[in-house]
């Protein structure tokens, strides 16, 4: 079943806020807001996607786990990374840092699942996404410390982009 107002609480918040912004009570500011919070809700509800796995038989409890192994993960590589970019800020010259694009195939299509893969990745010191062709499926990485590219495509498809698979699609 469909609802006229799809958010109604988000409806109620936009509504005092503007409220709030205009300082006055007025009858034509409660009808405006009411209006400017309802358009806003309804152009949220088409904006949002279908919720992970809901297509899919896949388990919440299945996707719950890999959820939690995926921010287990990045919690630990944005750790290593900070250090890793400490050493290169403060010891520049006991290390021979090579800073580079690479370029990573990628299996993953949906844009959840992108979006969540594009911050995860600017999260991570030392790395940032710089661009994604989405006709070949190419993500394209700067990486402030490029020794091994393999090991590079094996973390973002191994670490990243299975478990963003496993709970998106």
């Amino acid at each position: 079943m469909k609802r006229w107002l799809p958010f109604p609480v988000l409806w109620l918040l936009l509504v005092l806020l503007w409220l709030l912004l205009q300082t006055t009570p007025w009858i034509g500011h409660v009808l405006l807001g009411g209006v400017l919070a309802a358009g806003a809700c309804l152009a949220l509800r088409r904006l949002q996607s279908p919720r992970p796995g809901a297509t899919s038989g896949r388990s919440t409890l299945r996707r719950t786990v890999a959820a939690a192994a995926l921010a287990m993960h990045v919690a630990i590589d944005i750790v290593r990374s900070n250090i890793a970019v400490a050493r290169i800020i403060l010891y520049r010259g006991t290390r021979n840092q090579i800073a580079g694009f690479l370029e990573i195939p990628l299996v993953l299509r949906d844009p959840l699942g992108l979006a969540l893969l594009s911050c995860i990745i600017t999260a991570t010191p030392g790395t940032a996404w710089a661009r994604y062709e989405g006709e070949r499926g190419v993500l394209t990485l700067h990486i402030l410390d490029l020794v091994d590219e393999e090991s590079w495509i094996a973390t973002i498809k191994g670490r990243y982009e299975s478990r963003l698979i496993e709970i998106f699609e």
